[in-house]
């Protein structure tokens, strides 16, 4: 057995790796197909479309820190575990939403306003964004918890985003087919543009999603095993034993160096608002949140930029972002010597590279046509190395105050879906066309959204990149307000 085996089993590395299966399903149909669902197939204004994903985040940027907090201080349901026990309730959440989003409203036809159906669609949207909130949050807070050395939390991050990868890969595999099945049905008369027609292909494409998740997820729950508040230094048996080694060996190999060591004058646990008192909380909040954006933003309008400014047929919005993730899984798994050897920060400075180098590319190149397949392949393998290294600096910033962990990863991702949910607002209220066929004006429109929203953030990205170099991440010791505190008792 290695030593990554006996820090971690390897059948709970699968079973926890899965936890997140049905998230990343439903989060790439959402961040791929909602606008081009809502404008070109429902035929919703540009406007309407981005309320709709506009109400998403803010939704999820409100559920998530609140899910967090309340997932640190709340014991959970009996022995189940407070992070299984969220999990369980977000996955409901999502497979009793997710199904109406991608479908035409019940009792809507040509003649409904698109106010009543925005009506009808936002309660389920609101729904899946707090289950989807609540799985990812109790989610991510496991890893602090399952896994205590710093390669070892690379590692588990990079095999979660490996399934974050598959998952993605899975989605626009179907949908090609669920395209061509439906090509192969209407034969000559199947037009390359989305239309009313294509409504019953997202449906189908969100039952199967949701059928697949649940597996996914029921697997995660009989397999992994949440450590009870007490037990952490008690595991027995092989396993806890052999954790316990593995500690060991890492202390002496040097490896293991928490990024946030805890103040040896106060064994007092870090509180939320400590957190928003720590100014390396904010920096890996923004460069965290400059990730998301450059990852979703380019997710939710490479469709758009391929129908509309490549002029490419449909089926090229499921080929493409295929394209990007199968070059984002392979990248996954060179992720853990790469970051060993480089470190993190170089590790992420190399993926920020890959994402210029696309930016460039699609500046330059107007009409790449068939040369897209490379482009997507840079931005594939750059946006799966620094989702990894951020989420990776996460892990570490938390470091052993996990009972406080899901406040954080509620925090980061409360500005991550904030910052989404208004940059697209922004971008469609700036969009040149208010009707569903779009104009010569679209060509270029998402010819440069594509670029600003990868190079642009890109170098935001690496500007906090910057500051975490010349300012290391580190907790402020608490023991200097325990020593004020006795003497001012003294006093």
């Amino acid at each position: 057995m290695s030593d990554t085996e006996r820090s971690l089993p390897a059948l709970k590395k699968l079973s926890y790796a899965v936890g997140h299966f049905l998230n990343d399903l439903c989060a790439s149909m959402w961040f791929t197909y909602l606008l081009v669902f809502y404008h070109s197939v429902l035929g919703f204004q540009n406007t309407n479309a981005g309320v709709l994903l506009l109400v998403g985040q803010i939704a999820d940027g409100i559920c998530t820190p609140l899910i967090g907090y309340e997932s640190d201080r709340a014991p959970g349901c009996g022995n189940y575990g407070k992070r299984k026990t969220w999990h369980l309730v977000g996955t409901l959440s999502v497979v009793l939403s997710f199904a109406f989003i991608f479908n035409q409203c019940l009792g809507c036809d040509s003649l409904t306003p698109q106010w009543a159906s925005l009506t009808y669609f936002i309660p389920f949207i609101i729904i899946f964004q707090f289950g989807w909130a609540a799985t990812q949050i109790s989610h991510l807070s496991l890893i602090p918890e399952l896994v205590t050395c710093e390669h070892d939390k690379v590692e588990l991050t990079a095999y979660r985003y490996a399934f974050t990868v598959i998952a993605n890969i899975t989605v626009y595999a179907v949908a090609y087919l669920l395209f061509h099945a439906q090509a192969g049905e209407d034969g000559d008369l199947l037009s390359d543009e989305l239309g009313p027609v294509d409504i019953p292909v997202f449906r189908n494409l969100a039952l199967i999603v949701l059928g697949i998740g649940a597996l996914f997820s029921l697997f995660f729950h009989l397999g992994t095993s949440e450590r009870r508040p007490g037990a952490r230094e008690e595991t027995g048996g092989e396993e806890g034993s052999s954790r316990r080694n593995r500690t060991e060996e890492e202390e002496e190999d040097g490896e293991r160096r928490p990024l946030l060591p805890r103040a040896k004058t106060s064994s007092s646990p870090l509180q939320w608002k400590c957190w928003l008192q720590q100014p390396s909380f904010y920096q890996v909040a923004l460069l965290y949140m400059s990730t998301r954006l450059i990852v979703n933003l380019s997710q939710t309008y490479i469709a758009m930029y391929l129908i509309n400014t490549l002029g490419l047929p449909k089926k090229f919005i499921a080929t493409i972002p295929l394209v990007m993730y199968v070059s984002g899984f392979l990248s996954s798994f060179i992720m853990k010597p790469v970051s060993k050897r480089f470190g993190k920060s170089l590790t992420y400075f190399m993926g920020l590279l890959l994402i210029m180098a696309f930016s460039y590319w699609v500046l330059l190149d107007d009409s790449m046509g068939q040369r897209v397949y490379g482009a997507a392949v840079l931005l594939g393998a750059g946006s799966a190395t620094i989702l990894v290294i951020s989420l990776a600096m996460t892990a570490e910033l938390i470091a052993n105050e996990t009972q406080s962990g899901a406040f954080v990863y509620g925090a980061m991702s409360f500005t991550d879906k904030v910052a989404n949910g208004v940059a697209v607002m922004v971008i469609q209220a700036l969009h040149p066309c208010h009707t569903v066929q779009c104009c010569p004006a679209c060509v270029w429109f998402y010819h440069y959204v594509m670029v600003i929203v990868t190079g642009g953030v890109a170098v935001v990205a690496a500007l906090a990149l910057c500051s975490i170099l010349i300012w290391p991440i580190r907790i402020r010791p608490r023991g200097l307000s325990v020593v004020s505190d006795d003497a001012a008792r003294i006093n």
